[in-house]
């Protein structure tokens, strides 16, 4: 990639740039934020050149961030790394991969004409229609997952001993994945995604080094050899589930190789339920932060939607993705040249004052949140209405029950800079 960026245009302080990539100030989020409302006020679309790095684009406006989304034919998700990294770490990826910027092949990554074929071939499990079959089942798992609050007496860690578990029961039962092999690939999923926090990511003596791409590829590894069993089993005989569908699907009439089957069921498994996870916990976060909202949606269970989009914009588990240009344009005043990286801040989007009154404001009664941690356009996320089902069901067991909520330690997020949230939610409470 040569440096095409625009040579007049605003370059970015390095002290911003710092709080915006690394995952230490992800994790504690207040470095971030401070970084994202100074660029908003001052430089809102401007370019980023840290040494050893692609220069890059930060797009960090919610207007800006939808005017890139919405064009996907010109600004793709799959010539460049769809997530930042390192020149070195590009480098070292396509050495890896024979060429391609990327360890996985996921929709994620795709441009089309072949995103809108990948996506098509699960998208009936999503739509709202089908999945309210799983209602009833998802209830039941939600209740037990409250139940089990309750038989803990009056302390847990939220996000270990409910956030993380339920949504994976979830996911891995419309996978198919029997229920002994979730602690597996809650393990994977983790150290998928906190490569860079020294509590998630693969040990050292594991493989490599912690947090490097031997480690990552590692990981990216074993659920292959996984999943590669699964595929196998449902070729041979298929089921009522979503890994029977992934094992048999065709494009353009022809199967689709393992790779990308493998790559497909990463990205179910992984953001499936990883990110409902972080914006179920954070959902209880807010709730603790802010008394009032809880005596609100307490007194009025009509705000439980409310309560579920509002923990999904607050704390926007995925961070960021990289666009790059097919062709020369212009966003919001400011000319792009082809071939150029831009990064889409969700949350600085989610907290923009032009569009959110009081941003960091946890309100479950904020209406309209037209929040943008689901990404729009062709990429918006395949799994929102399961997402956002899971936590309205949670919610609607759980806060009729809880007589009282507050925080019994300090909470902790996961040092990411591409998907996290929190990681300990220790709380005290009050249940029926």
């Amino acid at each position: 990639m040569t440096e095409t960026l625009n040579p007049d245009a605003q370059t970015i302080p390095d002290w911003i740039v710092e709080a915006i990539l690394s995952p230490k100030s992800h994790a504690a989020e207040a470095p971030m934020h401070e970084a994202y409302r100074w660029l908003r006020a001052n430089m809102p679309l401007a370019q980023a050149r840290p040494e050893g790095i692609y220069p890059f684009w930060v797009v960090t406006r919610h207007a800006d961030i939808l005017e890139v989304s919405r064009q996907n034919d010109l600004f793709h998700s799959g010539d460049m790394p769809t997530t930042f990294t390192t020149i070195e770490g590009d480098e070292i990826v396509r050495k890896m991969t024979g060429g391609s910027p990327h360890l996985l092949r996921t929709l994620v990554q795709m441009d089309a004409p072949d995103h809108p074929k990948y996506r098509i071939m699960t998208q009936s499990w999503f739509l709202p229609q089908n999945i309210r079959r799983l209602e009833a089942r998802i209830r039941e798992i939600a209740k037990a997952h409250v139940d089990h609050m309750a038989e803990l007496g009056s302390e847990c860690d939220f996000v270990r001993d409910v956030a993380l578990t339920y949504p994976l029961r979830v996911i891995m039962e419309i996978l198919g994945v029997p229920p002994k092999d979730e602690p597996r690939m809650l393990k994977l999923t983790q150290e998928l995604f906190g490569a860079a926090d020294p509590e998630l990511q693969r040990a050292a003596a594991e493989q490599g080094g912690p947090g490097d791409l031997a480690a990552l590829q590692a990981v990216i590894a074993d659920f292959f050899m996984y999943f590669k069993a699964i595929t196998d089993a449902r070729k041979a005989h298929p089921g009522d589930d979503l890994a029977s569908v992934i094992a048999n699907g065709q494009i353009d009439g022809a199967p689709i190789n393992d790779f990308e089957a493998m790559s497909y069921y990463v990205i179910v498994a992984t953001a499936g339920h990883d990110t409902t996870s972080s914006s179920t916990a954070g959902a209880i976060w807010g709730l603790c932060e802010f008394p009032d909202a809880f005596a609100a949606v307490k007194a009025d269970p009509s705000l439980i939607p409310g309560l579920v989009d509002e923990a999904i914009r607050w704390v926007t588990p995925v961070k960021h993705f990289m666009r790059s240009a097919t062709a020369d344009a212009v966003v919001a005043g400011q000319p792009i040249a082809k071939g150029d990286w831009m990064m889409l801040c969700y949350p600085s989007g989610n907290r923009d004052e032009a569009v959110f009154e009081h941003p960091e404001r946890f309100d479950p009664s904020r209406s309209p949140n037209r929040h943008l941690a689901f990404g729009y356009g062709a990429h918006l996320c395949l799994g929102q209405h399961l997402a956002k089902m899971e936590m309205r069901i949670l919610f609607e067991e759980l806060i009729p029950r809880l007589r009282s909520l507050e925080l019994a330690g300090e909470p902790s997020r996961a040092e990411a800079s591409f998907v996290g949230g929190p990681k300990k939610l220790p709380i005290r409470y009050e249940i029926d």
